[in-house]
């Protein structure tokens, strides 16, 4: 086969099942040595990254939960057995085969699907992305530092350069001291 003849296609899945349907499908790749007409089975993610406990955690996000796409020739064979796999629901979009009770899976057009792989290349190569917990006027705590058991109140949040101005009471008189996202956490 030809990787021309090779198209996108878009495969619902059960809900927070879409890692499990992924290893379902290539386990039959596998088994009935499909490769050839299969070639990349794949679940788009981002990676998030959040602070708890004042300390950065790296998260995978799915961009579209409940959906795998996969690259195929799609025969009529290769079709039954996706849909076969415990946890997938069909594909996506399907237009009415022959028979009344045949559905054709339709493929998604290359713009779209060069849209989602480039974004996911995009989050691989972009600097780590911080989800931003914090809100101005909330009570936080110094965890790190010199000022490390202090509480305060946040003031100003600077997303570009992750940090936060915080005013906190020192020796009876406010202060108004720049932090790391890192060096607080909520009360």
């Amino acid at each position: 086969m030809t990787e021309q003849s090779k198209k996108w296609y878009v495969v619902r899945t059960a809900g927070s099942k879409e890692k499990k349907a992924k290893e379902y499908i290539e386990s039959e790749i596998r088994r009935l040595k499909l490769s050839d007409d299969i070639t990349q089975v794949i679940i788009p993610t981002e990676k998030v990254f959040t602070i708890k406990n004042g300390k950065k955690v790296s998260t995978e996000r799915i961009l579209y939960p409940g959906y795998i796409f996969i690259e195929a020739n799609m025969t009529g064979e290769i079709q039954h057995v996706i849909k076969d796999v415990p946890n997938v629901a069909g594909f996506l979009t399907e237009r009415q085969g022959k028979d009344k009770n045949d559905k054709e899976p339709v493929p998604i057009r290359p713009s779209e699907i060069n849209r989602i792989l480039g974004r996911m290349d995009e989050m691989m190569d972009s600097e780590e992305e911080t989800a931003n917990p914090f809100i101005i006027g909330e009570a936080v705590k110094i965890t790190d530092g010199p000022f490390n058991g202090f509480d305060g109140t946040i003031e100003e949040i600077s997303e570009d350069k992750k940090k936060l101005k915080v005013m906190v009471k020192i020796f009876g008189r406010k202060t108004l001291l720049e932090l790391n996202f890192v060096q607080v956490v909520k009360e």
